[in-house]
């Protein structure tokens, strides 16, 4: 059995790439189907998770399947068809190759680069790693990117059914060996007629998928509106803030994923020339419709975690204390109706009248009642990072 193609029949290599390419393909489509009408709740969201995490897994397999298949056909010989005569026939089934082909890598692909730009949901189950080279983190990438993932995976089923309609047209119609010759490596009944090269199937693929492109470009969401103040001053205190960032890390599905908020503001009253004791104090004022945290944004601004509607704001008020183990923001914060006592250990380096500081801490979202229908760590964890950056000059 020659494991390369000959004039006559398809090689053993050829008919294993054919073969795991669908199975791979008949896996992913209903996991993918199954996952997007599963309506997430706390029961259901961690098997929505899930099988959205073997669905893109199994893409990736066959985006790599897929360009490992088109690179092996490269170099080999294109088997006779069996009836070269029936020119509409070789036509359709061409340009369906065609399309699988190009569907083999652009479908996976879409997918891979709305995952990479986007932090959030069913992380890919594999250890290299959730982004991509060149692929920014990007609601207007992964908009994009989501767009053609839909158009291109309706074009994939469609060439998929074509594929398998026209396999058992010939098994149980013509009754022909079209189906052994890619089970069995039956040859060809017939000495190899000369093929020429036929572009219109080619270009009639690319133009349907230049087509499809155009549609999910017009798809694209347009520029969104700020849904939140940005980064804002705050009165009193004897610094303001000129820059910062808010962010927090959570785990999900077992895979670090982190948000921040954009609109918040510090009113910070310190004296650096304590150096044991009370030095200031601080109020930090929280939008938390300001939340971006990927592909889980809504849900997480919705009534199972931050419930905004019923508590928009967070409120950190802390003395900020100098000692020996260094400098340390003491105090309470107010989130989702609970108070709850936070340290927030951070370093500070004031030059002049200029100031920049870096702090972090680790909470437990239990405490605020975030999350509660979530009692386990499977699918989202308890621990949560809290990142904080700013700088500041003094008034």
């Amino acid at each position: 059995m020659p494991a390369q193609n000959t004039p006559t029949s398809f090689g053993l290599v050829t008919r294993t790439f054919h073969w795991l390419t669908a199975l791979l393909i008949l896996t992913a489509i209903p996991l993918g189907l199954i996952a997007n009408g599963i309506e997430p709740s706390p029961e259901t969201i961690a098997r929505k998770a899930q099988l959205f995490s073997l669905h893109k897994t199994l893409g990736i397999a066959a985006f790599l399947l897929g360009l490992s298949r088109i690179l092996w056909a490269l170099g080999q010989h294109r088997p006779v068809p069996l009836h070269p005569h029936r020119r509409v026939e070789l036509t359709l089934a061409e340009l369906v190759h065609w399309l699988l082909y190009l569907s083999l890598v652009m479908v996976p692909l879409t997918g891979w680069v709305h995952h990479a730009a986007v932090d959030g949901f069913a992380p890919i189950l594999w250890p290299l790693g959730q982004g991509l080279p060149f692929v920014p983190k990007s609601e207007a990438v992964a908009g994009l990117a989501a767009g053609a993932h839909w158009v291109f995976s309706k074009l994939l089923i469609a060439s998929v059914a074509l594929h398998i309609a026209g396999a058992l047209k010939h098994h149980l119609f013509d009754r022909d060996a079209t189906l052994a010759r890619m089970a069995f490596g039956t040859a060809a009944p017939e000495a190899p007629l000369p093929q020429g090269k036929r572009l219109a199937p080619l270009l009639l693929a690319l133009g349907l998928y230049g087509a499809g492109t155009a549609l999910a470009l017009s798809m694209a969401p347009g520029p969104q509106p700020a849904s939140a103040a940005p980064l804002t001053a705050a009165t009193g205190g004897n610094w303001q803030v000129q820059s910062g960032t808010l962010d927090f890390t959570v785990a999900q599905m077992g895979a670090p994923v982190t948000g921040n908020f954009a609109g918040w503001s510090a009113e910070i009253s310190y004296d650096e020339t304590v150096t044991d004791g009370i030095a200031g104090k601080v109020v930090v004022t929280v939008d938390l419709a300001s939340l971006a945290l990927g592909s889980v944004t809504d849900q997480a601004k919705g009534p199972e975690f931050f419930d905004i509607a019923a508590h928009p704001a967070a409120t950190f008020t802390a003395d900020l204390k100098a000692g020996p183990q260094g400098l340390v923001a003491e105090g309470t914060l107010d989130l989702h109706g609970a108070s709850v006592p936070v340290t927030l250990p951070f370093t500070l380096e004031i030059a002049g009248d200029s100031a920049t500081m870096t702090g972090t801490a680790s909470l437990d979202r239990r405490d605020f009642g975030i999350g509660a229908g979530y009692g386990d760590e499977e699918t989202v964890g308890f621990a949560v990072e809290v990142k904080v950056a700013l700088a500041a000059t003094r008034l």
